[in-house]
């Protein structure tokens, strides 16, 4: 795991390629790679590359990067983790590629699969990944990201050249880049609590897609498509019988977990106490030699918004037989953290979580692991939020036999009475207009709440605009492949594509390397995703409850004390602390950036503070430290 950068110059009188210009944005990112640096520039200038060391799977100097090949055709720079490597190896030697420069570097191994198939070579790797490479022969440069959005990647570009990097601070680090908002990721960021991809905070600054890559010419033109997309590989299972089912899934989860054990360094295991990390710890646990480690977060005080897991934990760990390691949060910790992780985020990644990821991140390399595996993707694969459910009984109501025009009166009706910002009334908006009820498991403020929020010259630079128009795309290419065209199949779809990759994967990547902590993804193992998209609706719903297919695949490994328990999110005590130091900071930090920009409605934003709205004024004071970070500084 690393930190990549690098540039591509289409006009050498107007932009050289430097190795004082890559070093600087190497540099910016010391946190990703605390193990070694690199810089390669071509001969030209036209090209160079810079890389900071994670070091992981093969810990020698030859693994170095940037790495390239002895011919001197290829070079690349990657960020991530090819599990099945030596596999790859072993078939690469099979067809003839002898020329190894590693011992067991999978880096070299992605370059001789782009030798020996091509860009087409990224289907074989099982891993989370984000790279460029440069080939010298077709004077092309490959900008890649892995296919469920594990590692981040972004660029920008104009007419001189093009620049890319793991963070946007690498990015910034150019004096010519002007720093503004891009106003309509604004928008769209108070929906989804993040910017759906290719959009960035930053004007001129975009993302590339999970499952995208580009491919950019010498001569400045570029080609970007979607390489993977779950719907192009799955299809409906013949044999759904719940014991067979449980049983593929159980398989698939055990292999997934096995593989991201693959390091040369110590890997532990994050722990919360609930179904996804115990089955997680329980699987890990299989065939080790020694005590597993695995790490878990508390809150200092009885908080009444958060249940205390850590009784759930214990026991998992005690049945595993884990070291477990624990650290109790208190509200200080948040205050201590607050300007770090707004220079970690590079933009608002708006999930309070960031700050509970940091910290276990902390404590796990603090206790000497390099990785750590995580349970990010369950709930979205299995329903595992009690708002899913509620959803899916509304939706059902929502089809029954009544008239859109019915809809639209009492969408009106609850607009007129000042109600219409709430979320019943936003559904309703939504089926009046034929769309599905469902934008993402993470929603701020809805469209009306948003117009409200928003200053009078914003209000009217997106009259018309919502942000259906930034998942539209998607529920297009759902309705044209899904097999299964459920409001469940396109709920797990929509967040696989926006939420899981550029909020909630976002979060676990920025904080955990801000601690030098490479954090893999078990759940969101592309086969095992694949496998559960072929499955199903009513097949992942049988037996009632939260993820009953999953409970079903690890009853036995995991207690029933915690298959049983009531759904506990990993969370912070937003509103309990808001009516504390946090609450304070919050309007203080508020009041200040509504007198000095021109984003929001000062009178909206006192009416949250007024109502105690502690998660929406996170947002919000998310944004605003981040302005004042990164755009006023």
């Amino acid at each position: 795991m690393c930190g990549i950068a690098g540039a591509l110059s289409f006009d050498p009188s107007r932009f050289t390629v430097t190795e004082s210009r890559l070093v600087a944005m190497r540099d910016a990112m010391v946190h990703r790679g605390p193990d070694g640096a690199g810089v390669w520039v071509n001969s030209d200038d036209r090209v160079g590359f810079a890389h900071r060391r994670l070091a992981i799977i093969d810990l020698s100097p030859a693994a170095g990067q940037p790495m390239t090949t002895a011919d001197g055709a290829l070079t690349i720079v990657f960020n991530g983790e090819i599990y099945n490597h030596a596999d790859l190896r072993r078939e690469l030697i099979s067809l003839g590629h002898r020329d190894w420069q590693t011992d067991h570097s999978d880096t070299e191994v992605i370059l001789q699969a782009f030798r020996q198939w091509g860009i087409e070579c990224i289907h074989r790797f099982r891993g989370i990944f984000a790279f460029a490479l440069w080939d010298s022969r077709k004077r092309s440069l490959w900008l890649v990201r892995d296919r469920l959005g594990v590692k981040p990647l972004y660029y920008a570009h104009d007419e001189s050249g093009i620049v890319f990097a793991s963070e946007i601070k690498a990015l910034l680090t150019d004096p010519r880049r002007a720093r503004a908002v891009d106003e309509q990721a604004l928008f769209h960021y108070l929906s989804f609590l993040t910017t759906p991809a290719p959009q960035t905070l930053f004007a001129g600054i975009r993302k590339l897609r999970a499952g995208g890559l580009m491919r950019i010419d010498s001569d400045g033109s570029t080609h970007e498509r979607q390489w993977w997309d779950v719907l192009d590989f799955c299809a409906p299972l013949a044999d759904e019988n719940a014991e067979s089912l449980a049983q593929r899934v159980l398989d698939e989860l055990r292999a997934a977990v096995t593989l991201r054990k693959v390091a040369d360094v110590p890997v532990g295991v994050f722990l919360s106490g609930g179904v996804d990390s115990s089955a997680n710890l329980a699987l890990f646990s299989e065939g080790e030699h020694s005590r597993p480690k695995a790490f878990s977060i508390a809150y200092a005080d009885d908080q009444a918004s958060v249940l205390d897991e850590m009784p759930f934990a214990r026991l998992m760990a005690q049945q595993t037989g884990a070291e477990h390691f624990e650290h109790t949060l208190t509200e200080n910790d948040l205050f201590d953290f607050l300007p770090h992780m707004i220079e970690l985020q590079d933009e608002p990644i708006a999930d309070p979580v960031c700050v509970p990821v940091y910290y276990v991140s902390k404590l796990a390399r603090e206790k000497g692991v390099v990785v750590a595996q995580v349970g990010e993707g369950a709930d979205e694969l299995f329903c595992g939020y009690p708002s899913w459910q509620k959803l899916l009984m509304i939706e059902r109501l929502n089809n029954w036999p009544v008239p859109n025009a019915l809809k639209r009166v009492g969408f009106a009706a609850l607009s007129a009475a000042g109600l219409g910002e709430r979320s019943l009334a936003e559904l309703m908006r939504r089926g009046a207009l034929g769309q599905p009820l469902f934008w993402g498991g993470a929603e701020a403020f809805t469209n009306d709440g948003k117009r409200r929020l928003l200053s009078p010259r914003l209000r009217r630079k997106f009259e018309g605009l919502t942000s259906w128009d930034a998942i539209a795309p998607l529920h297009q290419q759902f309705e044209q492949k899904a097999w299964d065209k459920s409001p469940l199949a396109w709920m797990t779809y929509l967040d696989l594509n926006l939420r899981l990759p550029e909020l909630l994967l976002m979060r676990v990547d920025k904080m955990s390397m801000g601690v030098s902590l490479e954090a893999r993804v078990p759940f969101l193992d592309h086969e095992l995703v694949t496998l559960i998209m072929s499955i199903s609706s009513e097949a992942k719903l049988r037996g009632g409850g939260l993820k009953p297919l999953l409970k079903s695949a690890v009853r036995g490994l995991v207690p029933d004390q915690i298959l049983n328990r009531p759904k506990q999110g990993f969370a912070i005590p937003m509103q309990d602390w808001f009516h504390g130091k946090l609450g304070k900071e919050m309007a203080s930090v508020l009041r200040a950036f509504c007198a000095e920009t021109d984003f929001f409605d000062a009178t909206y934003v006192e009416r949250l503070l007024a109502r105690k709205r502690g998660p929406q004024c996170w947002y919000l004071m998310n944004f605003a430290l981040w302005w004042r970070r990164f755009i006023a500084y």
